[in-house]
C-alpha cells in the first residue's frame, strides 16, 4: 500500500484528514458540488449530502484531469465510464453532470432532486439522463458491474486494438465494501488482471447507523491485496495526492483500488464527520455555517459564471478527444466499422431467424428426446455460430448448464480474445458482471446455474429488468426433477418469484423445439432480460409437426387439440407438457374431450389481445394446470375453480421419478383432477 501525500502517511486531525492546500480553483470547483448537493437535498427534504461533499475533492480531480468524455456525445463508444456504486449519493453525479454541461441535466432539473418526473432520481438510474451509466443504490453491485464493463473494454480491446482504451472508474462507499457481492468482483477483477479498472473507495469511517467500526473491522487495502489488487491510500481532500494516486493507478497492469480518507459532510462544521450527515438534510443553519466554513456567498442553486465556465471547459475539451476517435475510426476498413457498430447496437444478423426455422425442421423430423439444458445447448451450437458477439459463461457449472459451445474459447487472464467466462462459484458476481458488460455495449451476455440459485442471483437480475438490459440467464436444473441433490437444490417457488417481477421473461420450454423458439425470442427482446428455466431430465418432442412460426411467440398455445368435444384444458409448462399430453390421452380414452395447452411464457402471454387469451383459455372447459412448482399464479389459467397439479412444499431426494410419483405430479392425478370438476 502506497500513501501518496509527501511519501509518507497522512495524519489525523478529529474529522479526517488534513489536507494539503489546494488551489483556489480546485477549491471554488469542488464547493460548486458540495452547494449544489446540501442545496438539492434541503430543498427535496430528502436524500443524502455527505459522500457529495466528502468526495467531492476526488469527483472535480477525476473529472477535470482524467476522465474521458464528452457531453455532447455521451453515447461515444470509447468514453471512460464512470460508476457511482455508492448510489445514495446521486446529487454527486447529478452535480457534476449540469456543471460539465450535459444537455438534459439543468439547473431546473437539480432543483426538482427527487421529485416526481424529474431525471434527478433518489439513485442514479440508468436511462433518465445522459451520463448515468448504470443504475446504482443497492450497494455492491456498482463495483461489481463496473467489473463487468472494465471485463468488456478487454475483451473489444482484444478484437478492436486499434479504437478500443478507455477506463472504468468507480467510486465506492464503506457499504459497498460490506456487502458480499463486493468479494465476488474484487476476486473476479483480480484473477482476471483488469487493469482498467480503478476504484476509488470514500473511506470516511461512517454508515448510517454511525461509526463502520459498530460492524465492521475489515482491513480493506489488504482484502484488495490479497485478490490481486494495487493499491493506494491518500487524503481524499489533497488534491494533488489524489492526482498521483490515480496517475499510478493507470500504469498499473492490475486493477487499482485507492482509498481516499475523506470526512463525511465535509464543509458542514457542526455535522461534518458524523452520520447525523449521512442520510438527511442539513437544515438551513447548518448551511449557513457550511457557506461561511467553504467560503461560499452565494445563494442556493446558485454557481457563479467564472466557475460555471472553468467547469463547462472540463466538458468541452472531451470533444477533441471524441472528434480524433471518429477520425479514427474512420480510417479504419470499412468491414471493421460495420462489425464494431453492429456489436455496439446489439443487432442481430437477419439470417439468424432462418437459420433457427431450418434447425426446428431438423428437430421435428429427428424428434430428440433431450433434457431442455442439452436442448440448450445445441440450440445455442446455432446461435453461436451466426451471433459473433454473444458471450457465454457459468458460475463453476458448465457441464450441468451446457452452456459451452464449440465456438467460444475461453477468456483468461493472458488472452481476452474468447466468447466463454468462467465465473466460478460467483452467481450474483456473475449475473451483475454481465448486467456490466450488456451496459457496456459490444457483446450479449448468457450465463448459468441451477434454478434454485437464481436466489443468489435475484438482486442483480432485478437490476437487468430495471435498466431494460438483454441478459440472458440459463437457468438449469430447474425443478424436483433434478433429482438426488435434494431439496436444497430444487426450485419450488423460484418460477412463481421471477414471474413477479417487471419487464423479465420467464421461459419455460417443454422440449427441443420450444427451447430453440425461446432462445430466438429471448435473443430478440433487445430491452428485457430474460430466463430460461431447463431441465435435467430427458424430456420426449411434443413438438413433432414442423411450422415456421415461432409458437412460443404468443407465450401460450394449443399443442394438442381433441377430435372430441372439448371438456377439458390441459395448460403445462417444461417438463410437465408430456405428463398433461399422457393425461390427455388417458382422458380421450374414457370420451372426455381433452385439449393441452403449452404455456412456455406468461409474459408474452399476457401481451396477447383478449380474443387469444379468450380462444387459449377456453373458459368454458374444466380447466387443470400442471407444473413442477407452486401454484401461485396459475389460476390467471384454470380461472376460481380450476385445479393445480403441483408442488407446494420443499422437494425431497430420490429419483426424478420417484419424487415425480411421491408428490403426485403424474398423469393420473392430472386425470383426477380433471374428473372432480366434470
Amino acid at each position: 500500500m502506497d500513501f501518496l501525500v509527501d511519501g509518507d502517511e497522512p495524519s489525523m486531525n478529529e474529522i479526517g484528514l488534513k489536507s494539503s492546500t489546494n488551489s483556489s480553483e480546485h477549491n471554488d470547483m469542488a464547493n460548486a458540488i458540495r452547494a449544489l448537493s446540501m442545496d438539492a437535498v434541503q430543498a427535496a427534504n430528502s436524500g443524502h449530502p455527505g459522500m457529495p461533499m466528502g468526495m467531492a475533492d476526488v469527483a472535480t480531480v477525476l473529472f477535470s484531469k482524467f476522465l474521458k468524455f464528452d457531453p455532447a456525445k455521451p453515447d461515444w463508444p470509447d468514453r471512460d465510464r464512470f460508476v457511482l456504486s455508492a448510489g445514495h449519493g446521486s446529487m454527486l453525479l447529478y452535480s457534476l453532470l449540469y456543471l460539465t454541461g450535459y444537455k438534459d441535466m439543468t439547473l431546473e432539473e437539480i432543483k426538482n432532486f427527487r421529485q416526481l418526473g424529474a431525471k434527478t432520481a433518489g439513485h442514479p438510474e440508468f436511462g433518465h439522463a445522459h451520463g448515468i451509466e448504470t443504475t446504482t443504490g443497492p450497494l455492491g453491485q456498482g463495483l461489481a458491474m463496473a467489473v463487468g464493463m472494465a471485463l468488456s473494454e478487454k475483451m473489444q480491446a482484444a478484437r478492436f486494438k486499434d479504437i478500443v482504451d478507455h477506463y472504468t472508474y468507480v467510486i465506492a462507499g464503506d457499504g459497498c465494501l460490506m456487502e458480499g457481492i463486493s468479494h465476488e468482483a474484487i476476486s473476479f477483477a483480480g484473477h482476471l488482471g483488469l487493469g482498467k479498472l480503478i476504484v476509488l473507495w470514500d473511506d470516511n469511517s461512517i454508515s448510517i447507523d454511525g461509526a463502520t467500526e459498530l460492524a465492521v473491522s475489515d482491513d480493506q487495502e489488504k482484502r484488495f491485496e490479497a485478490a490481486g489488487w494495487d493499491v493506494h491510500a491518500v487524503d481524499g481532500h489533497d488534491a494533488e495526492a489524489i492526482e498521483a494516486a490515480i496517475k499510478a493507478a493507470q500504469k498499473s497492469s492490475k486493477p487499482s483500488m485507492i482509498a481516499c480518507r475523506t470526512t463525511i459532510g465535509f464543509g458542514a462544521p457542526n455535522k461534518q464527520g458524523t452520520s447525523g450527515v449521512h442520510g438527511a438534510p442539513l437544515g438551513e443553519d447548518e448551511i449557513a455555517l457550511a457557506r461561511t466554513e467553504l467560503g461560499w456567498p452565494h445563494a442556493p442553486f446558485e454557481i457563479p459564471n467564472t466557475i460555471l465556465d472553468k467547469w463547462r471547459c472540463v466538458g468541452t475539451k472531451g470533444a477533441r478527444l471524441s472528434a480524433a476517435w471518429e477520425k479514427s475510426f474512420k480510417a479504419q476498413p470499412g468491414d471493421v466499422q460495420e462489425t464494431f457498430n453492429t456489436a455496439i447496437a446489439g443487432n442481430l444478423p437477419p439470417e439468424l431467424e432462418d437459420a433457427i426455422i431450418d434447425y426446428k425442421r431438423r428437430l421435428s423430423e429427428e424428434a430428440p428426446g433431450w433434457a431442455t439444458r442439452k436442448s440448450s445447448q445445441e440450440a445455442l451450437k446455432v446461435i453461436n455460430d451466426k451471433i459473433t458477439c454473444t458471450v457465454g459463461g457459468s458460475a463453476d457449472l458448465t457441464g450441468s448448464n451446457l452452456t459451452l459451445t464449440s465456438q467460444l474459447e475461453p477468456i483468461t487472464p493472458e488472452d481476452f480474445s474468447g466468447r466463454y467466462i468462467y465465473y466460478g462459484v460467483r452467481e450474483f458476481g456473475m449475473a451483475a458482471i454481465m448486467n456490466g458488460m450488456a451496459l457496456h455495449r459490444g457483446f450479449i451476455p448468457y450465463g448459468g446455474t441451477f434454478m434454485v440459485f437464481t436466489d443468489y442471483a435475484r438482486p442483480a437480475i432485478r437490476l437487468s429488468a430495471l435498466m431494460e438490459q438483454r441478459v440472458i440467464y440459463v437457468m438449469t436444473h430447474d425443478s424436483i426433477g433434478l433429482g438426488e441433490d435434494g431439496p436444497t437444490h430444487q426450485p419450488v417457488e423460484h418460477l412463481a418469484a421471477l414471474r413477479a417481477m417487471p419487464n423479465l421473461n420467464v421461459f419455460r420450454p417443454a422440449d427441443a423445439v420450444e427451447t430453440a423458439e425461446c432462445w430466438l425470442l429471448a435473443l430478440q427482446a433487445a430491452k428485457t432480460p430474460s430466463i430460461l428455466s431447463l431441465s435435467r431430465q430427458g424430456l420426449e418432442l411434443v413438438r413433432k409437426t414442423h411450422t415456421a412460426d415461432n409458437l412460443c411467440a404468443k407465450g401460450a398455445y394449443e399443442l394438442a387439440g381433441s377430435n372430441l368435444e372439448t371438456k377439458v384444458s390441459l395448460f403445462a409448462s417444461g417438463s410437465e407438457v408430456s405428463i398433461a399430453l399422457k393425461a390427455q390421452k388417458m382422458l380421450e380414452t374414457e370420451g372426455i374431450g381433452t385439449r393441452v395447452v403449452s404455456v412456455p411464457a406468461w409474459e408474452l402471454f399476457e401481451k396477447q389481445d383478449d380474443a387469444y387469451k379468450k380462444e387459449t383459455l377456453c373458459p368454458d372447459t374444466v380447466r387443470i394446470a400442471v407444473e413442477a412448482g407452486c401454484d401461485m399464479g396459475w389460476e390467471k389459467f384454470t380461472g376460481p375453480d380450476g385445479g393445480f397439479v403441483g408442488i407446494n412444499s420443499f422437494g425431497a431426494s430420490a429419483p426424478a421419478d420417484k419424487l415425480y410419483e411421491h408428490f403426485g405430479i403424474t398423469a393420473e392425478a392430472i386425470v383426477a383432477a380433471a374428473k372432480d370438476r366434470l
